[in-house]
């Protein structure tokens, strides 16, 4: 038996001894200069799960692999065990890179699939900053565009409308924030009163996404911050206002004649009346 035929043999086996054994018999790996049974250990240890070994190892294996046959799959896995280790910043730049070394490639919808599932994981609760969100909706938008009849445009979709809700409750967040500020001034900009700044980032809400689930929620807010203004309006102001107000308050109750609310702009429409009859 040759030696090469007898190293085929056994690779396998050490690579099995090698992956049961402890950081002693990793670093043997790491250490070793024969990138060919550094990659199948690599390899291995990503479909085993070790995540940490992968990303270790094929960091490395990516420069050294480049331009060979291995470089597609070499730079799609450390996407994937980058990924599968929760590094989500770092995968979602490596899936980029990908996809724009290989743009024809084996993994390119995947890649490009992927650049938005890792900004999508990374995206942190409605109350704080959405620039990862944003992000997040950029790269669905652009891997739907790209692959209009892809395997995963249903995923995409998917991730795209629970992406734009994330980005809705932040706004209705700051709605109902300028709301319970109410008529303290410390917190308003633009020489508005918060009641103001309320209506204005619902109404920019309700045009830019029309079809939320807290469309009526909005509404509430509008309506509310609407009969808020006309209260506290100087005698100049006070009756245009309280139309305004009951205006806003019957198209309330024309567009949700069931809310729990219609009592409420009821109850403002009669002391609206009291400004407005003529």
């Amino acid at each position: 038996m040759d030696n090469k035929r007898h190293l085929k043999i056994i690779l396998p086996v050490a690579l099995s001894m090698l992956l049961t054994g402890c950081a002693h018999e990793y670093n043997q790996v790491f250490k070793t200069s024969d990138y060919d049974y550094k990659y199948e250990f690599a390899k291995e240890s990503f479909a085993r799960g070790k995540y940490t070994y992968a990303v270790t190892l094929l960091q490395d294996l990516v420069t050294m692999k480049k331009g060979t046959s291995d470089a597609q799959e070499c730079l799609y896995m450390l996407a994937m065990a980058e990924y599968g280790e929760h590094d989500y910043e770092a995968a979602a730049e490596t899936f980029k890179k990908y996809y724009q070394s290989y743009p024809r490639g084996f993994y390119a919808e995947m890649a490009s699939f992927y650049v938005g599932q890792s900004l999508y994981m990374s995206t942190p609760e409605p109350r704080l900053d959405q620039s990862q969100t944003v992000a997040a909706i950029a790269a669905f938008q652009e891997y739907r565009d790209i692959f209009p009849d892809g395997k995963l445009k249903a995923v995409a979709e998917q991730r795209l409308m629970e992406l734009q809700d994330k980005l809705v409750e932040k706004e209705y967040l700051s709605a109902k924030l300028y709301y319970n500020l109410g008529s303290y001034f410390g917190n308003c900009t633009s020489g508005g009163n918060n009641y103001e700044a309320c209506v204005v980032t619902s109404e920019n809400a309700l045009n830019e996404y029309p079809y939320t689930s807290l469309r009526e929620d909005f509404s509430i807010l509008i309506m509310k911050s609407k009969f808020e203004l006309a209260q506290m309006s100087v005698e100049a102001k006070k009756i245009q206002r309280y139309q305004d107000a009951e205006d806003e308050c019957y198209g309330f109750i024309n567009q949700y004649p069931d809310s729990k609310e219609r009592a409420t702009a009821e109850k403002y429409i009669a002391k609206c009346k009291e400004f407005t009859k003529e």
